[in-house]
């Protein structure tokens, strides 16, 4: 009964905490009101100010924030051991990454809408905002690049059968984007409909996978790279009711069935057993791997907390939430969903079942590499829970698949466009308003995205000659990267609640724990870079240039909330 208790213990808490502690911060500390105009409504203009359906948002918002994150993240840190990581999910992503994502949320919404990079310059000034719009530039083109080579790479060879399901569901969004806004379709037939349509999908894929035409499957998976970001270009420019809304509410459907199918698969086995937890509770030999403190912290993000989601949040829900009494439901609740999807993932990878050979201590063995088969220890494991359904394993694993691909594609779309309004702030704070128009600081966001995707460089592991994106090269730095602006974000809302006089210990706790463990292990992955042999000199650049920013930035933080003191117009304007 041990998988049992593992998933519905962090539940139970999930579901006390969005009642509790959820509820005390959106009333006792950021006074949330229903009565309020949102942006969504003072300022709509039917592209990115749209106001939308509870539901609709929190698919679209979940759809955004999930992503690859709180999969490859969790199925890395059961190298600790699943004790660890289970803790950091629960408890982080209750206290912390629910909390973080609510605030920015609010923050925006006070604030017209605007990202909380933006809103740096009216709470810690311009020279701050300036320093935080450059790191989450590359924060996003350094992480939707490579989202984009991953989904390339499942769809050049691993699973070909994602490819119908995955772009079908485009034309299926659309579909019920018009049907709704233009002919006044409502939500159930509309979701009915478009469910219905994507179990067809499924189907087709499964019986008809598409291979890319290319001479090697490096070519294929650049054909693949070259479709995406022109999709993700569409994507970030077209109205959001006509694409990501519809897109992302009926693409959550899919991990909400393969949640209750993971689920349910945790009790047959329960009951009827072919599964135990394989994984020690905490690993006892560490000399092959990093240490748990700080890695811990930063190899898992979106399942605990996530810079990123800050983003979603201020960039793109914003613009569509309908009322302040939604932001806890579309926030809060939003954030726990997805710790309660890493808590998933860490049991599908720590479980030893039927028909594997590999056992965890063979799996986990050695660090290297270990990111390029995290992904692949969860499609097996989540495949054979809901195989234990009666339904065919490999069935199963491709349902799996089109979730991860689905998820990274609706990130990927998201994605562009918090690029595209990251480029046009840019833009405004060096007063250089041609970059500011919509197409062309989409193209600029996509051509950034498409060389972390595909520029190439030759570099020797282990002996041997492979080629490397540059986004590969780079990926070690977004775990701290992603982590970083999750500080800073706590940080900007911190000095913001302290000026209306609200309580902001409730974020400077989380902040300065973010702050001190991201620091510390940019710092310890900074003197890796330099000992390396040989030495890898872009690494220690971007790593040099991110410690000096976040340094700065939280300096500058410090001192303007020391010097912050409640104002009139603050307290009662915002």
């Amino acid at each position: 009964m041990e998988l049992l208790a593992f998933v519905l213990l962090p539940l139970a808490a999930y579901l006390v905490a969005y009642h509790t502690y959820g509820r005390f911060i959106s009333r006792r500390i950021l006074g949330l009101d229903p009565g309020r105009r949102t942006p969504a409504i003072e300022l709509q203009d039917g592209v990115d100010y749209v106001p939308a359906n509870r539901f609709v948002l929190m698919g679209h918002h979940f759809a955004s924030i999930a992503g690859l994150g709180p999969i490859i993240g969790p199925a890395i840190a059961v190298v600790w051991g699943w004790l660890p990581a289970l803790l950091w999910v629960v408890f982080g992503s209750i206290l912390m990454g629910a909390v973080h994502d609510l605030t920015t949320l609010t923050l925006s919404l006070r604030h017209q809408g605007r990202s909380v990079g933006d809103i740096t310059r009216d709470v810690l000034g311009p020279r701050a905002r300036l320093l935080f719009l450059l790191v989450v530039f590359f924060l996003l083109a350094l992480a939707m690049g490579v989202f984009a080579q991953v989904v390339g790479k499942l769809f050049a060879g691993v699973q070909p059968g994602a490819v119908i399901p995955a772009f079908g569901l485009i034309a299926v969004a659309m579909g019920a984007g018009l049907a709704m806004v233009r002919f006044r379709v409502g939500l159930l037939p509309v979701t009915l409909a478009g469910l219905v349509l994507m179990a067809v999908l499924l189907f087709l894929g499964y019986h008809f996978p598409v291979h890319m035409i290319g001479e090697t499957r490096l070519d294929q998976v650049d054909n693949w790279v070259y479709i995406l970001v022109v999709y993700a270009f569409a994507a970030s420019v077209l109205p959001v009711w006509l694409l990501l809304q519809p897109r992302d509410y009926l693409n959550s459907f899919q991990l909400y069935l393969g949640l209750v199918l993971m689920v349910g698969g945790v009790v047959v086995v329960a009951v009827n057993g072919g599964a135990t937890l394989d994984a020690p509770a905490i690993r006892e030999d560490t000399t092959d791997i990093p240490s748990l403190f700080p890695f811990l912290f930063i190899t898992v993000a979106c399942g605990a907390i996530s810079g990123f989601h800050s983003l979603v949040s201020s960039g793109t829900t914003a613009r569509q939430i309908r009322s302040e009494a939604d932001g806890r439901f579309v926030a809060y609740g939003g954030m726990l969903l997805e710790g309660f999807l890493a808590v998933i993932v860490l049991l599908a990878c720590a479980i030893a079942f039927e028909g594997v050979n590999q056992s965890w201590s063979v799996h986990y063995a050695r660090w290297d590499g270990i990111d390029r088969s995290a992904l692949g220890r969860f499609v097996e494991g989540s495949g054979f829970l809901i195989s234990r359904f009666g339904i065919d394993h490999g069935f199963s694993t491709t349902l799996v698949t089109v979730i991860i691909v689905g998820f990274a594609m609706t990130t990927l779309d998201s994605g562009t466009r918090l690029l595209r309004y990251n480029v046009e702030e840019i833009a405004k704070a060096v007063k250089a308003p041609r970059l500011a128009n919509r197409y062309l600081s989409s193209a600029l966001a996509v051509a950034a995205i498409a060389f972390f995707a595909l520029m190439k460089k030759d570099v020797v592991v282990e002996g041997a000659v492979q080629v490397r994106s540059a986004g590969e090269l780079l990926w070690q730095l977004f775990g701290t990267t992603n982590q970083l602006l999750a500080g800073l974000g706590l940080l900007t809302v911190s000095v913001w609640l302290r000026r209306r006089g609200r309580p902001s210990i409730w974020t400077l706790v989380p902040m300065v724990f973010m702050m001190g463990m991201t620091l510390y292990a940019m710092i310890l992955k900074l003197t890796d870079f330099i000992a390396a042999t040989p030495m890898n000199v872009p690494l220690i650049l971007v790593a040099t240039a991110l410690l000096l920013m976040g340094g700065w930035l939280l300096v500058e933080g410090i001192i303007t909330l020391g010097r912050s003191e409640p104002t009139r117009t603050e307290t009662q304007g915002n």
